[in-house]
């Protein structure tokens, strides 16, 4: 079967067999496709699209790619969630402590920011001494003992995925609908889990900019789902503006303690309860979703959720302290306060550019190999609705040395700001649910 062939009917629209994508995948994991022919498949797939029996073929071959983990020693519902990106996103953090506290299993392998989104793996590293690379064999012990880990994509979880991503990151092709659904339901399914929440964000902030992009992802990957055997509900959720009011490693996990402590942001807050009632529902601990949301606030009031939350630290080698005194984490040198340069009411808030500005800090990085400051970031005083006077702070900025110079980081962010008469009433945070009709 030549590559060549394959390319050239996907150009044309055609649709290739199980047997043939199986085929190409294998070939570029063993080196005997090259990237070029990848590439030009990939861009193929970009502007032809792939029908829901192409895109389960894509995503069973990336799986079959490496190793598939087998969690059914362990009692009870393995549940998992995923987000596809977003500014000031740590629900991952709070949530799965949450889940695993009211009963459901939760092994989650997460992945690093790029770019304007910020990444798990680096939240919880900025936790002195949590180690996301564990051993899959100690990973497995602590999603039966503990209830939940969280660590990082190995070498032999869907490696066809880490290859392909890389090459899509630099042909332009990442945006493909087809192609994000089999990266990220490989990986996902390579958990040997039961069941997928899914965040899809939608906005300025977002991979997906519109609703129609949104929606067209997340039925993609609930279909991918379900031809694989699992369970998949899916939130469109609001990321115009950043989540919660913090952004930036150390800082978000902060953020994350305060709301299992019962304060926090209120959107940070609902964004989290709603994910996590998802999966006590997808887990069948709950008959319904009001008494799902009900098990997981529960949680939080009595304590249950931080108790977790502590233990998930300390059994993956983190400081269990920072959870009662939160300045065990890096701090940064240097505070900066952002003055309105005019009063009124936020308008708009543009997630993208502050992710960016954080980025800048050193929160993020723009290459792979670029390294984090876990301490750098932005606090924000001021969000979409939200009346400001003249000189009263938008924002604190958290930095050390180095970075973006202080004039530019300062235009950027007030770049970021719409202030105007108002009033403004901020859209929705839970857009759209979407969930497997069988």
């Amino acid at each position: 079967m030549r590559a060549y062939e394959l390319i050239h009917r996907k150009r044309d629209g055609g649709a290739l067999t199980a047997a043939e994508l199986e085929a190409l995948i294998r070939g570029y994991t063993a080196g005997e496709i090259p990237d070029y022919q990848l590439a030009a498949f990939c861009m193929a797939v970009y502007f032809r699209g792939m029908d829901a029996a192409e895109s389960l073929a894509l995503t069973e071959a990336m799986l079959r790619s490496g190793d598939v983990l087998d969690l059914s020693a362990l009692p009870g519902a393995k549940i998992d969630k995923h987000s596809t990106g977003g500014v000031g996103d740590k629900v991952s953090l709070p949530l799965a402590a949450l889940a695993a506290a009211c009963g459901v299993r939760v092994p989650m392998v997460s992945g690093r920011g790029l770019g304007h989104t910020g990444g798990t793996l680096d939240k919880l590293e900025a936790i002195p001494g949590f180690r996301v690379d564990l051993p899959v064999g100690r990973f497995i012990e602590l999603v039966g003992s503990v209830g939940a880990c969280l660590m990082g994509q190995t070498d032999r979880i869907a490696p066809a995925d880490k290859r392909l991503y890389a090459l899509r990151d630099v042909t332009a092709t990442v945006e493909s609908i087809p192609l994000i659904a089999a990266s990220i339901m490989s990986k996902k399914l390579a958990e040997g889990i039961d069941g997928l929440v899914l965040d899809v964000k939608v906005g300025r902030g977002a991979f997906m900019k519109t609703l129609p992009e949104a929606q067209a992802l997340a039925r993609a990957l609930i279909g991918v789902g379900r031809g694989a055997g699992k369970r998949v509900t899916a939130l469109l959720t609001a990321m115009d503006q950043p989540l919660g009011l913090s952004i930036g490693n150390a800082l978000e996990v902060v953020e994350s303690i305060e709301l299992l402590r019962g304060g926090g942001p209120a959107d940070l807050r609902e964004v989290t309860v709603a994910l996590t009632a998802e999966m006590l529902l997808l887990a069948r601990l709950a008959p319904g979703l009001a008494a799902a949301r009900r098990q997981v606030e529960a949680a939080i009031a009595d304590g249950r959720g931080l108790a977790k939350w502590r233990q998930i630290i300390e059994a993956q080698g983190g400081d269990p302290r920072v959870v009662e005194d939160t300045g065990r984490l890096p701090r940064a040198s240097t505070l900066l306060e952002l003055p309105s340069p005019t009063a009124g009411v936020v308008e708009a808030l543009d997630g993208e550019a502050l992710g960016l500005a954080a980025m800048a800090l050193g929160a993020g990085r723009a290459r792979v190999e670029d390294r984090i400051d876990p301490a750098v970031g932005l606090v924000l005083h001021r969000k979409v609705g939200d009346r400001v006077e003249r000189g009263e702070p938008l924002l604190t900025v958290h930095r050390n040395a180095g970075g973006e110079p202080q004039p530019r980081l300062e235009a950027r962010l007030v770049a970021a700001y719409t202030i105007g008469p108002g009033p403004v009433v901020p859209a929705p945070l839970i857009i759209e649910r979407l969930a497997d009709p069988s």
